[in-house]
Protein backbone atom coordinates (compact mmCIF):
# COMPACT_ATOMS: atom_id res chain seq x y z
CA UNK A 1 0.00 0.00 0.00
CA UNK A 2 3.24 2.15 0.97
CA UNK A 3 4.46 1.44 -2.37
CA UNK A 4 1.16 2.25 -4.32
CA UNK A 5 1.16 5.62 -2.88
CA UNK A 6 4.24 6.54 -3.29
CA UNK A 7 4.13 5.71 -6.99
CA UNK A 8 0.74 7.61 -6.72
CA UNK A 9 3.12 10.84 -5.40
CA UNK A 10 5.90 10.08 -7.60
CA UNK A 11 3.07 10.35 -10.89
CA UNK A 12 1.53 13.21 -9.80
CA UNK A 13 4.69 15.33 -8.80
CA UNK A 14 5.59 14.42 -12.51
CA UNK A 15 2.65 15.30 -13.96
CA UNK A 16 2.51 18.87 -11.63
CA UNK A 17 6.28 19.43 -13.00
CA UNK A 18 5.71 19.01 -16.87
CA UNK A 19 2.10 21.03 -16.20
CA UNK A 20 4.61 23.77 -14.53
CA UNK A 21 6.98 23.49 -17.46
CA UNK A 22 4.39 23.68 -19.72
CA UNK A 23 3.16 26.97 -18.51
CA UNK A 24 6.55 28.23 -18.56
CA UNK A 25 6.85 28.27 -21.99
CA UNK A 26 7.64 31.13 -24.22
CA UNK A 27 4.88 32.59 -25.29
CA UNK A 28 4.14 32.26 -29.28
CA UNK A 29 4.87 35.70 -31.27
CA UNK A 30 5.40 37.57 -33.97
CA UNK A 31 3.45 39.51 -36.53
CA UNK A 32 3.50 40.87 -40.13
CA UNK A 33 5.11 44.21 -41.30
CA UNK A 34 3.18 46.82 -39.69
CA UNK A 35 2.26 50.17 -41.77
CA UNK A 36 5.26 52.12 -41.38
CA UNK A 37 7.60 49.23 -42.89
CA UNK A 38 5.10 47.72 -45.42
CA UNK A 39 5.22 51.67 -46.94
CA UNK A 40 9.36 51.46 -46.61
CA UNK A 41 9.27 47.81 -48.46
CA UNK A 42 6.52 49.23 -50.98
CA UNK A 43 9.13 51.97 -51.34
CA UNK A 44 12.53 49.72 -51.79
CA UNK A 45 10.63 46.74 -54.63
CA UNK A 46 9.20 49.48 -56.47
CA UNK A 47 12.64 51.17 -56.27
CA UNK A 48 14.23 47.42 -57.72
CA UNK A 49 16.63 47.08 -55.05
CA UNK A 50 17.19 43.43 -54.27
CA UNK A 51 20.38 43.62 -52.41
CA UNK A 52 20.90 44.26 -48.96
CA UNK A 53 20.90 48.23 -48.74
CA UNK A 54 21.05 51.07 -46.06
CA UNK A 55 17.77 53.03 -45.81
CA UNK A 56 17.35 56.37 -44.32
CA UNK A 57 13.68 57.43 -43.63
CA UNK A 58 13.75 61.37 -44.97
CA UNK A 59 10.99 62.73 -42.82
CA UNK A 60 12.38 60.83 -39.50
CA UNK A 61 15.78 62.44 -40.26
CA UNK A 62 14.21 66.14 -41.05
CA UNK A 63 12.45 65.56 -37.69
CA UNK A 64 15.44 64.01 -35.68
CA UNK A 65 17.63 67.35 -36.68
CA UNK A 66 14.59 70.02 -35.99
CA UNK A 67 14.68 68.09 -32.50
CA UNK A 68 18.50 68.62 -32.21
CA UNK A 69 18.36 72.13 -33.30
CA UNK A 70 15.48 73.15 -30.53
CA UNK A 71 16.97 71.21 -27.60
CA UNK A 72 20.21 72.87 -28.05
CA UNK A 73 20.43 76.39 -25.95
CA UNK A 74 20.69 79.84 -27.78
CA UNK A 75 24.27 80.69 -27.89
CA UNK A 76 25.68 77.15 -28.11
CA UNK A 77 27.10 76.40 -31.99
CA UNK A 78 26.31 72.60 -33.39
CA UNK A 79 29.47 70.46 -34.82
CA UNK A 80 28.61 67.70 -36.58
CA UNK A 81 30.16 64.46 -36.36
CA UNK A 82 31.57 63.37 -40.04
CA UNK A 83 32.42 59.84 -39.13
CA UNK A 84 28.60 58.85 -38.12
CA UNK A 85 26.95 60.76 -40.82
CA UNK A 86 29.52 58.92 -43.09
CA UNK A 87 27.90 60.82 -46.82
CA UNK A 88 28.01 64.12 -48.19
CA UNK A 89 24.52 64.45 -49.13
CA UNK A 90 23.77 63.20 -45.89
CA UNK A 91 25.96 66.04 -44.00
CA UNK A 92 24.78 68.23 -46.27
CA UNK A 93 21.10 67.79 -45.38
CA UNK A 94 21.38 68.30 -42.16
CA UNK A 95 23.87 71.02 -42.18
CA UNK A 96 21.36 73.00 -43.93
CA UNK A 97 18.79 71.63 -41.77
CA UNK A 98 20.54 72.45 -38.41
CA UNK A 99 22.33 76.09 -40.03
CA UNK A 100 26.12 74.70 -39.12
CA UNK A 101 29.30 74.15 -41.25
CA UNK A 102 31.37 72.88 -38.70
CA UNK A 103 32.55 69.50 -38.83
CA UNK A 104 34.70 66.96 -36.29
CA UNK A 105 36.86 64.91 -38.73
CA UNK A 106 38.75 61.89 -37.50
CA UNK A 107 40.84 60.53 -40.46
CA UNK A 108 42.87 61.93 -43.28
CA UNK A 109 41.15 60.81 -46.36
CA UNK A 110 37.53 61.95 -44.80
CA UNK A 111 39.72 65.75 -44.15
CA UNK A 112 40.93 65.52 -47.58
CA UNK A 113 37.58 64.70 -49.39
CA UNK A 114 35.86 67.58 -47.26
CA UNK A 115 38.23 70.03 -48.07
CA UNK A 116 38.37 69.16 -51.66
CA UNK A 117 34.37 68.84 -52.08
CA UNK A 118 32.94 71.21 -49.45
CA UNK A 119 35.58 73.89 -48.96
CA UNK A 120 33.67 76.14 -46.82
CA UNK A 121 34.03 73.47 -44.10
CA UNK A 122 35.13 74.48 -40.43
CA UNK A 123 36.87 71.45 -39.35
CA UNK A 124 37.83 70.36 -35.57
CA UNK A 125 39.54 67.24 -35.25
CA UNK A 126 38.03 64.64 -33.69
CA UNK A 127 41.39 62.71 -32.26
CA UNK A 128 44.58 63.76 -32.76
CA UNK A 129 46.70 62.94 -36.09
CA UNK A 130 49.83 62.11 -36.21
CA UNK A 131 51.46 64.78 -37.15
CA UNK A 132 52.98 62.97 -40.56
CA UNK A 133 49.20 62.67 -41.69
CA UNK A 134 48.82 66.48 -41.31
CA UNK A 135 52.44 66.78 -43.18
CA UNK A 136 51.08 64.66 -46.18
CA UNK A 137 47.90 67.92 -46.43
CA UNK A 138 50.12 70.34 -46.07
CA UNK A 139 52.36 69.16 -48.85
CA UNK A 140 49.95 68.28 -51.11
CA UNK A 141 46.82 70.97 -50.18
CA UNK A 142 43.48 70.65 -51.47
CA UNK A 143 42.16 71.23 -55.23
CA UNK A 144 39.98 73.80 -53.77
CA UNK A 145 39.89 77.37 -51.94
CA UNK A 146 39.94 75.40 -48.62
CA UNK A 147 42.59 76.90 -46.22
CA UNK A 148 44.09 74.42 -43.90
CA UNK A 149 46.14 76.79 -41.95
CA UNK A 150 42.76 78.76 -41.67
CA UNK A 151 40.51 76.00 -41.20
CA UNK A 152 41.58 73.14 -39.38
CA UNK A 153 41.81 73.07 -35.86
CA UNK A 154 44.24 70.22 -35.28
CA UNK A 155 43.84 68.69 -32.22
CA UNK A 156 46.90 67.75 -29.64
CA UNK A 157 46.85 65.73 -26.54
CA UNK A 158 50.47 66.35 -24.92
CA UNK A 159 53.28 68.42 -24.85
CA UNK A 160 55.43 65.41 -27.47
CA UNK A 161 52.83 66.02 -29.78
CA UNK A 162 52.80 69.56 -30.01
CA UNK A 163 56.26 69.89 -30.49
CA UNK A 164 56.55 67.74 -33.10
CA UNK A 165 53.39 69.83 -34.68
CA UNK A 166 56.03 72.93 -33.76
CA UNK A 167 58.35 71.20 -35.83
CA UNK A 168 56.26 71.14 -38.90
CA UNK A 169 54.84 74.40 -39.28
CA UNK A 170 58.34 75.15 -38.80
CA UNK A 171 59.86 73.04 -41.51
CA UNK A 172 56.21 74.23 -43.74
CA UNK A 173 56.82 77.90 -42.83
CA UNK A 174 51.92 77.83 -42.15
CA UNK A 175 50.76 78.68 -38.90
CA UNK A 176 48.75 75.67 -37.99
CA UNK A 177 45.70 76.42 -35.33
CA UNK A 178 46.21 74.02 -32.17
CA UNK A 179 42.85 73.10 -29.97
CA UNK A 180 43.95 71.08 -27.31
CA UNK A 181 42.21 67.74 -26.06
CA UNK A 182 41.63 67.95 -22.38
CA UNK A 183 40.86 64.75 -20.54
CA UNK A 184 37.78 65.67 -18.18
CA UNK A 185 37.72 62.02 -16.71
CA UNK A 186 36.83 59.63 -19.69
CA UNK A 187 40.93 58.69 -19.60
CA UNK A 188 41.45 58.09 -22.96
CA UNK A 189 44.02 60.52 -23.12
CA UNK A 190 44.31 64.21 -23.61
CA UNK A 191 45.95 66.86 -21.11
CA UNK A 192 45.77 64.88 -17.96
CA UNK A 193 46.53 67.72 -15.51
CA UNK A 194 47.02 71.67 -15.05
CA UNK A 195 50.40 70.80 -14.75
CA UNK A 196 50.78 69.74 -17.92
CA UNK A 197 48.69 72.17 -19.51
CA UNK A 198 51.19 74.73 -18.56
CA UNK A 199 53.77 72.93 -20.25
CA UNK A 200 51.79 73.29 -23.63
CA UNK A 201 50.98 76.73 -22.96
CA UNK A 202 54.56 77.33 -22.40
CA UNK A 203 55.18 75.67 -25.82
CA UNK A 204 52.49 78.10 -27.62
CA UNK A 205 54.01 81.30 -26.39
CA UNK A 206 56.72 80.63 -27.67
CA UNK A 207 56.03 79.55 -31.19
CA UNK A 208 54.35 82.22 -33.34
CA UNK A 209 53.25 79.82 -35.82
CA UNK A 210 51.72 77.50 -33.45
CA UNK A 211 47.92 79.37 -32.60
CA UNK A 212 45.86 78.33 -29.71
CA UNK A 213 42.36 78.37 -31.26
CA UNK A 214 40.54 76.52 -27.79
CA UNK A 215 39.88 72.96 -26.05
CA UNK A 216 38.05 69.73 -26.39
CA UNK A 217 36.92 67.66 -23.69
CA UNK A 218 35.21 64.47 -24.91
CA UNK A 219 32.54 63.37 -21.81
CA UNK A 220 30.14 60.11 -23.41
CA UNK A 221 31.51 58.32 -20.55
CA UNK A 222 29.22 60.08 -17.89
CA UNK A 223 26.31 58.27 -19.89
CA UNK A 224 28.07 54.44 -20.12
CA UNK A 225 29.13 53.80 -16.62
CA UNK A 226 26.44 52.16 -14.06
CA UNK A 227 24.27 54.68 -12.31
CA UNK A 228 24.89 53.56 -8.91
CA UNK A 229 23.72 56.34 -6.39
CA UNK A 230 24.70 59.45 -7.76
CA UNK A 231 27.85 57.78 -9.93
CA UNK A 232 26.52 59.80 -13.33
CA UNK A 233 25.69 62.82 -11.82
CA UNK A 234 29.26 63.06 -9.86
CA UNK A 235 30.52 62.41 -13.16
CA UNK A 236 28.60 65.14 -14.98
CA UNK A 237 30.09 67.49 -12.59
CA UNK A 238 33.28 66.61 -12.76
CA UNK A 239 33.44 67.20 -16.18
CA UNK A 240 32.24 70.69 -15.95
CA UNK A 241 34.61 71.70 -13.10
CA UNK A 242 37.71 69.95 -14.93
CA UNK A 243 36.52 71.55 -18.38
CA UNK A 244 35.98 75.02 -16.31
CA UNK A 245 39.14 74.90 -14.54
CA UNK A 246 41.45 74.46 -18.09
CA UNK A 247 39.59 76.93 -19.32
CA UNK A 248 40.23 79.84 -16.53
CA UNK A 249 44.22 78.28 -17.13
CA UNK A 250 44.40 78.70 -20.94
CA UNK A 251 42.33 82.00 -20.69
CA UNK A 252 44.82 83.22 -17.40
CA UNK A 253 48.05 82.63 -19.96
CA UNK A 254 47.34 85.21 -22.55
CA UNK A 255 47.23 83.21 -25.39
CA UNK A 256 44.22 84.36 -27.98
CA UNK A 257 42.77 82.67 -31.16
CA UNK A 258 43.51 84.60 -34.22
CA UNK A 259 40.03 85.65 -34.50
CA UNK A 260 39.55 86.43 -31.12
CA UNK A 261 36.83 83.13 -30.55
CA UNK A 262 37.92 80.20 -28.69
CA UNK A 263 36.27 76.91 -29.70
CA UNK A 264 35.36 75.40 -26.55
CA UNK A 265 33.68 71.84 -28.02
CA UNK A 266 32.36 69.49 -26.00
CA UNK A 267 29.72 66.19 -25.63
CA UNK A 268 28.23 63.72 -28.42
CA UNK A 269 25.02 62.50 -28.93
CA UNK A 270 24.31 60.77 -25.82
CA UNK A 271 25.63 63.70 -23.70
CA UNK A 272 24.60 67.34 -25.88
CA UNK A 273 21.80 67.64 -24.13
CA UNK A 274 23.18 67.98 -20.57
CA UNK A 275 25.29 71.50 -21.64
CA UNK A 276 24.08 74.57 -21.53
CA UNK A 277 25.37 78.15 -22.82
CA UNK A 278 26.84 79.52 -19.49
CA UNK A 279 28.91 76.25 -19.01
CA UNK A 280 32.24 76.31 -19.91
CA UNK A 281 31.68 75.06 -23.91
CA UNK A 282 30.58 77.25 -26.88
CA UNK A 283 29.81 74.25 -28.94
CA UNK A 284 28.48 70.68 -28.97
CA UNK A 285 29.31 67.76 -31.29
CA UNK A 286 26.54 65.79 -32.42
CA UNK A 287 26.46 62.57 -35.11
CA UNK A 288 24.56 59.78 -34.59
CA UNK A 289 21.52 61.28 -32.73
CA UNK A 290 20.21 61.84 -36.09
CA UNK A 291 19.64 58.88 -37.18
CA UNK A 292 20.13 57.04 -34.23
CA UNK A 293 20.85 53.71 -33.64
CA UNK A 294 20.25 51.31 -31.17
CA UNK A 295 23.27 52.15 -28.87
CA UNK A 296 21.33 55.62 -28.39
CA UNK A 297 18.15 54.22 -27.15
CA UNK A 298 18.59 56.83 -23.47
CA UNK A 299 16.49 58.71 -21.29
CA UNK A 300 18.33 61.82 -22.88
CA UNK A 301 17.56 61.08 -26.32
CA UNK A 302 14.07 59.40 -25.98
CA UNK A 303 12.87 62.73 -28.16
CA UNK A 304 14.15 61.73 -31.08
CA UNK A 305 13.09 58.70 -33.02
CA UNK A 306 15.21 55.93 -35.13
CA UNK A 307 15.62 56.89 -38.97
CA UNK A 308 18.08 54.24 -40.46
CA UNK A 309 17.78 50.52 -41.11
CA UNK A 310 19.26 47.57 -43.03
CA UNK A 311 17.39 46.17 -45.82
CA UNK A 312 17.72 42.78 -46.84
CA UNK A 313 15.39 40.40 -49.30
CA UNK A 314 14.62 36.74 -47.32
CA UNK A 315 16.39 34.33 -49.30
CA UNK A 316 14.59 30.81 -48.70
CA UNK A 317 11.40 30.18 -45.88
CA UNK A 318 11.28 26.87 -44.48
CA UNK A 319 10.78 24.24 -41.24
CA UNK A 320 13.37 24.85 -39.35
CA UNK A 321 15.39 21.57 -39.39
CA UNK A 322 19.24 21.73 -36.83
CA UNK A 323 22.14 20.62 -38.55
CA UNK A 324 23.52 16.70 -38.37
CA UNK A 325 24.93 15.90 -35.01
CA UNK A 326 22.55 18.25 -32.87
CA UNK A 327 18.85 17.57 -34.26
CA UNK A 328 17.53 16.22 -30.72
CA UNK A 329 18.51 19.43 -29.61
CA UNK A 330 16.76 21.46 -32.26
CA UNK A 331 13.69 19.22 -31.54
CA UNK A 332 13.68 19.95 -28.16
CA UNK A 333 13.96 23.48 -29.04
CA UNK A 334 11.30 23.64 -31.33
CA UNK A 335 9.09 21.62 -28.45
CA UNK A 336 10.20 24.10 -26.08
CA UNK A 337 10.09 27.21 -28.10
CA UNK A 338 7.34 27.89 -30.49
CA UNK A 339 9.17 30.51 -31.98
CA UNK A 340 12.42 28.08 -33.38
CA UNK A 341 9.62 26.40 -35.73
CA UNK A 342 10.06 28.38 -38.85
CA UNK A 343 13.68 28.85 -40.83
CA UNK A 344 14.18 32.18 -42.66
CA UNK A 345 17.53 32.45 -44.55
CA UNK A 346 18.16 36.21 -45.42
CA UNK A 347 20.62 37.83 -47.99
CA UNK A 348 24.15 38.20 -46.02
CA UNK A 349 24.14 38.65 -42.11
CA UNK A 350 26.42 39.16 -39.05
CA UNK A 351 26.00 43.29 -39.21
CA UNK A 352 26.06 45.20 -35.91
CA UNK A 353 22.68 45.65 -36.20
CA UNK A 354 19.45 43.96 -34.56
CA UNK A 355 15.94 42.58 -36.48
CA UNK A 356 13.62 45.04 -36.09
CA UNK A 357 10.66 43.98 -38.23
CA UNK A 358 8.47 42.05 -38.95
CA UNK A 359 8.53 41.15 -35.07
CA UNK A 360 9.39 37.91 -33.23
CA UNK A 361 12.56 37.11 -35.51
CA UNK A 362 15.46 35.64 -33.29
CA UNK A 363 19.55 34.10 -34.90
CA UNK A 364 19.91 30.39 -34.01
CA UNK A 365 22.13 29.35 -31.34
CA UNK A 366 22.65 26.11 -32.81
CA UNK A 367 23.62 27.66 -36.39
CA UNK A 368 25.30 30.52 -35.16
CA UNK A 369 26.25 33.80 -37.49
CA UNK A 370 26.72 33.97 -41.11
CA UNK A 371 27.57 36.64 -43.13
CA UNK A 372 26.15 34.94 -46.11
CA UNK A 373 22.95 33.61 -45.41
CA UNK A 374 22.15 34.26 -41.55
CA UNK A 375 19.43 31.91 -40.18
CA UNK A 376 16.64 33.82 -38.37
CA UNK A 377 14.08 31.61 -36.41
CA UNK A 378 10.22 32.51 -36.06
CA UNK A 379 6.85 31.52 -35.12
CA UNK A 380 5.74 31.86 -38.70
CA UNK A 381 3.37 34.29 -37.54
CA UNK A 382 5.93 37.05 -39.59
CA UNK A 383 4.06 35.53 -43.03
CA UNK A 384 7.38 36.13 -44.46
CA UNK A 385 8.05 34.66 -48.31
CA UNK A 386 11.29 34.49 -50.82
CA UNK A 387 12.30 37.84 -51.46
CA UNK A 388 10.26 39.75 -48.92
CA UNK A 389 11.99 42.11 -46.84
CA UNK A 390 13.55 41.91 -43.51
CA UNK A 391 14.47 45.60 -41.52
CA UNK A 392 17.52 45.55 -38.96
CA UNK A 393 18.09 48.35 -36.63
CA UNK A 394 21.54 49.49 -36.82
CA UNK A 395 23.64 49.51 -33.50
CA UNK A 396 25.37 51.99 -34.33
CA UNK A 397 25.92 54.54 -37.82
CA UNK A 398 29.61 54.64 -38.47
CA UNK A 399 30.50 52.25 -40.02
CA UNK A 400 27.81 50.46 -40.59
CA UNK A 401 26.54 53.10 -42.64
CA UNK A 402 29.02 52.45 -45.38
CA UNK A 403 29.15 48.56 -45.46
CA UNK A 404 25.76 48.67 -48.31
CA UNK A 405 26.65 51.19 -51.03
CA UNK A 406 24.57 54.12 -51.87
CA UNK A 407 22.04 54.96 -49.21
CA UNK A 408 18.50 54.69 -50.28
CA UNK A 409 16.49 57.57 -49.05
CA UNK A 410 12.72 57.15 -49.01
CA UNK A 411 10.33 59.81 -48.35
CA UNK A 412 6.62 58.62 -48.38
CA UNK A 413 6.42 55.98 -49.95
CA UNK A 414 8.90 56.45 -53.15
CA UNK A 415 13.05 55.99 -52.50
CA UNK A 416 13.75 59.85 -53.99
CA UNK A 417 17.30 59.49 -53.35
CA UNK A 418 20.72 57.37 -53.40
CA UNK A 419 23.04 58.85 -51.37
CA UNK A 420 26.66 57.97 -51.94
CA UNK A 421 28.89 56.77 -48.93
CA UNK A 422 32.75 57.40 -47.64
CA UNK A 423 35.00 54.65 -48.69
CA UNK A 424 35.18 52.64 -45.75
CA UNK A 425 38.13 53.96 -42.98
CA UNK A 426 39.21 54.14 -39.56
Amino acid sequence: MASMNRRRWLGLTALAGGAVAFALRPAETGAPHGAFFTRLGKALREAGLSQPTLVIDRERLHANAKQVRANLDRGLALRLVNKSLPSLPLLDEVARLTGTQRQMVFNLPYLRLLAEQRPDSDVLLGKPFPVAAAAQLLAQPPRSSFDASKQVQWLVDSPTRLAQYRDLARGQRLPLRINLEIDVGLHRGGVPDEATLQQVIALLHEEPLLRCSGLMGYDAHTEKIPDIGDTRAAARAHVLQTYGARLKALQASGLMPVDGQLTLNTGGSPTYRLHRAGGPANEVAVGSAFVKPTDFDTPLLADLQSAAWIATPVLKVQHFMAPNGVEPLGQAAQWWDRNQRTAHFIHGGHWLAHPESPAGLQASGLIGQSSNQQLFLGSGRQGLQPDDLVFFRPTQSEAVLQQFGDIAVVEGDRVVAMWPVFPARG
